[in-house]
């Protein structure tokens, strides 16, 4: 008997805003060694909102606590204005409480410190269904 095997499909291109660059070059080696194609860093908010406009990733790897912002999941709350093909949102902080509820639920958390290849392993996984897919599941099956 064959056992279900999860995806090991990686997103073609991952935006991650990090403003530790030690983090940031960590992940992105990580994501790269797995076969990730395309991996953008970006250290400050203006640079992430500017890489989005330039080109949709397919996953974000999210720090909130940023140097030139202290609310990095504004950014978060914008891309999920994106629609059903918005971007999968990875929070990473070392402060996960300070993330707000509502805004955790757009997204899984990391807490720093984590190995990236953590990190590796979420991205293969499925992406987690948000409330509203949810619904309207449990609505067309009734």
């Amino acid at each position: 008997m064959k056992q279900a095997k999860i995806s090991t499909v990686l997103p073609a291109h991952v935006l991650v805003v990090e403003d530790d660059a030690i983090i940031g070059l960590t992940i992105e080696q990580a994501l790269v060694d797995a076969g990730v194609g395309e991996v953008e860093i970006c250290p400050t908010t203006d640079e992430a909102l500017a890489a989005l406009r330039r080109k949709q990733p397919d996953a974000i790897v999210l720090d909130i606590h940023l140097a030139d912002r202290d609310d990095g999941w504004a950014i978060a709350e914008l891309v999920r204005t994106l629609g059903p093909d918005s971007p999968r949102i990875i929070f990473s902080t070392g402060m996960p409480r300070d993330i707000p509820a509502d805004i955790a639920e757009l997204g899984c958390v990391l807490e720093k410190p984590y190995e990236p290849e953590v990190l590796v392993d979420l991205l293969r996984e499925p992406a987690r269904k948000g409330i509203i897919s949810r619904l309207r599941g449990a609505l067309k099956s009734h």
